[in-house]
């Protein structure tokens, strides 16, 4: 088995990825075929943005921003989006169940992403705070001012796998620092970008924000044209072409792309705890998460008393219909994306893994993209499951010496560097490991994604992203600074911003 290629264009390796994991939506009629993963049920038929539209929504877009930018502060613009989250949860369960039906997600995680897109208040505060003036002192007799200005048009290419959340997170900066932006939801998930949009347009002035419907065709459209800044979550393969495609212009990028996350368990750490985390972070969302635990290094001294615990973990899930309030574990999003993980653990069990669990699938779960639980030991550094990102319900393990600078190795040991976890209870080597893992965060004892201050940044190391989400580094990279020195006092429409 010859390792994964790391590097631009397509990875022969891992099927699917070097092309940019398009979910094989059908595109008929000029439409989008919005389909029900768990039942294969047509949900809706979307259409698709002509290039007159996407050309109409930048000119829109454009005239919309300077009087955006300049007759309101981030503060006020903030106030003004709070109200436009609102308004998004008070649609909570349509929107879940619009989500669960586009994408599959069981329906309390579906409800629990639209509650925390609903509730931005103090991250729009510090968003805002991130970017209102700041004097920075005197010199030679002269007074300078640091202001921020906006990029202009922004476009969002949002994600399938957080089809709400992830377009709050990437479209909130972006407004508040006064640019106007457009938003192509992911063609799987084209109702639920919709709604998210729709509740932020019913505070906001004529083309501050519009969405425009459509597949990769469009989305290149909309990155080609004269806009001013792209901000995408998606696949490192999509992510390169972007970053070539606005190299041309020097655009703005922020990219949050791929990951092959490591969890390390050394034999001191709190082994139920461990087990919990390393299933249910593997089976969150059905494995489709960028940050998904999908390398489990296990200490070889407590192999078999850890593989017990995670298989009695996995036991515990069960695979359904999102809409089943009983399911733990949805269909995956396409039968694109269950052929994928079905051959990496074909794979990995040709080349001598361990198969300690395989759960059930519900009665005619064929005919949706529903993918059984896996557990699996054993995996080689060269399995497509170790090396390809996976994005399914698959906990994959494998053990290591114990050696801190064995388990940095592996934890570093592929193109990607979003998230690591670290379990142990010796706090002076979480610290030495996890200041040695090149990822943008890591986890001691928990996973990062829930636990993290929101004034934390999250920054793809390597082949993982290019610019930041949140943190004072995400909430200004939608802005520039520009540098006012007055030789006379500072006017009042400025101090009176401080």
């Amino acid at each position: 088995s010859t390792p994964c290629r790391q590097g631009a264009g397509e990875d022969t390796k891992c099927p699917g990825r070097g092309k940019g994991m398009v979910q094989g939506v059908a595109i008929e009629g000029g439409e989008i075929v919005d389909v029900n993963p768990a039942t294969g049920a047509v949900v809706a038929r979307v259409p698709v943005a002509s290039p007159e539209a996407v050309a109409a929504a930048i000119s829109a877009a454009r005239a919309a921003q300077p009087g955006w930018s300049l007759e309101h502060s981030a503060k006020q613009r903030a106030e003004l989006l709070k109200a436009g989250c609102r308004a998004l949860g008070a649609k909570q369960e349509e929107v879940a169940q619009t989500i669960t039906a586009e994408m599959g997600k069981v329906i309390s995680e579906a409800r629990e992403e639209v509650e925390g897109a609903a509730d931005k208040d103090e991250f729009l505060d510090l968003i805002a705070a991130a970017n209102e003036p700041e004097v920075v002192g005197d010199a030679a007799g002269a007074q300078s001012v640091i202001i921020r200005d906006a990029m202009g048009i922004v476009v969002v290419l949002a994600p399938w796998n957080f089809p709400a959340d992830e377009i709050l997170l990437l479209t909130l900066p972006a407004l508040v620092a006064g640019n106007t932006v457009i938003v192509k939801p992911s063609e799987v998930a084209p109702l639920t970008g919709a709604h998210v949009v729709t509740a932020l347009q019913s505070v906001l002035p004529p083309g501050v924000v519009q969405v425009v419907q459509g597949d990769g065709a469009v989305g290149a459209a909309l990155v080609n044209g004269p806009i001013d800044m792209v901000a995408m979550t998606g696949s490192s393969a999509t992510g390169r072409k972007i970053m070539a495609a606005c190299s041309r212009d020097l655009k703005r990028l922020v990219l949050e792309l791929g990951g092959k996350d490591p969890m390390v368990v050394f034999a001191d750490a709190d082994l139920p705890k461990a087990a919990h985390d390393a299933v249910y972070f593997s089976l969150f969302n059905c494995g489709q998460v960028c940050c998904s635990v999908e390398r489990v290094y296990v200490e070889e001294s407590i192999r078999a008393q850890f593989e017990e615990l995670v298989v009695a973990e996995a036991r515990k899930h069960v695979v359904g219909d999102g809409r089943d309030e009983a399911s733990t574990v949805g269909p995956m999003v396409s039968k694109m994306q269950r052929d994928i993980v079905e051959d990496q653990v074909n794979d990995a069990l040709a080349s001598g893994a361990r198969l300690l669990y395989r759960s059930d699938l519900p009665a005619g779960g064929r005919e949706g993209n529903f993918f059984p639980v896996h557990v699996l030991a054993d995996v080689g550094k060269d399995m497509k499951l170790n090396c390809c990102e996976t994005f399914g319900p698959v906990v994959a393990m494998t053990t290591f010496s114990g050696s801190e600078a064995e388990a940095v190795a592996l934890a570093n040991g592929t193109e990607y560097g979003l998230a690591s976890y670290v379990y142990t209870q010796d706090a002076a080597k979480a610290h030495r490991v996890a200041t040695r893992i090149r990822a943008g965060q890591v986890g001691v004892n928990c996973y990062s994604l829930f636990h993290a201050n929101l004034r934390c940044p999250w920054v793809g190391h390597k082949g993982s992203g290019f610019g930041f989400h949140s943190g004072m580094d995400g909430w200004r990279q939608f802005s520039l600074p520009k540098s006012l020195v007055f030789d006379i006092p500072a006017p009042e429409q400025v101090t009176a911003r401080l």
